[in-house]
């Protein structure tokens, strides 16, 4: 079933991911390129923070104008996805959540708990040496709330979207200003390479982010 771009819309985050499998997504899409490689028609941005400034960058230039939904994809998104994924069962998966009416939904085939460190985490991993600046360091999980949220965060974190797979209603989206967002913005780009793993700490805080709550909005209250 094709959905209109009123319906429900997805913002691509890609580096140097082939995308052709968007050619089969049952809805429009913007793409963000942060590569080398051009594709047609894609908006490009600096190779900064991760796919988190990608969708932020997008949220803030869109607000508040969204679709009923947002979908948010890496470029390669089918590896963090239940074994056998494809196109067909994320069109599957965005349906029933439009079906359903599910405000918040990741995507990705697993949840994790993580503490204030992002902990535990593969960070150290010596098959990953040199992939990404942080490699090594913990995710300030819990430092990235306080910034975000200014209050002392909690001591445990479920991640619902730990791999920047999600989709989410408008509704949660625009319960925080568009000053959030640019202030979210801003504390991603505050770390461009990463280097303290600020993106690794967005992909363990979307679903606080998400969460309706007006009260761990310091603008709001």
């Amino acid at each position: 079933m094709k959905f209109s771009g009123e319906k429900v819309s997805a913002v691509i985050a890609r580096y140097s991911e082939e995308l052709s499998w968007l050619e089969a997504l049952d809805c429009p899409s913007t793409v963000y390129n942060k590569g080398e490689s051009p594709v047609e028609g894609a908006v490009v941005l600096p190779n900064v923070g991760r796919e988190s400034h990608t969708y932020l960058t997008h949220i803030v230039r869109n607000y508040p104008d969204f679709p009923e939904f947002l979908v948010f994809l890496q470029g390669a998104p089918f590896i963090h996805m239940e074994e056998g994924a494809d196109c067909a069962k994320l069109n599957s998966l965005i349906a029933d959540c439009i079906d359903r009416n599910v405000p918040f939904k990741g995507f990705a085939w697993f949840r994790l708990v993580c503490d204030r460190l992002g902990r535990p985490h593969q960070m150290a991993d010596p098959a990953n040496k040199g992939k990404w600046a942080g490699w090594g360091r913990d995710i300030p999980v819990g430092d990235t709330y306080e910034k975000l949220f200014e209050r002392t965060p909690p001591e445990k974190f479920i991640a619902s979207a730990a791999t920047g797979l999600f989709m989410v209603r408008r509704d949660r989206i625009l319960v925080r200003s568009k000053n959030f967002y640019e202030k979210a913005l801003g504390v991603i780009e505050s770390d461009p390479g990463d280097a303290r793993n600020t993106g690794h700490a967005f992909e363990r805080l979307w679903q606080v982010v998400f969460n309706g709550s007006r009260s761990i909005n310091p603008e709001l209250g």
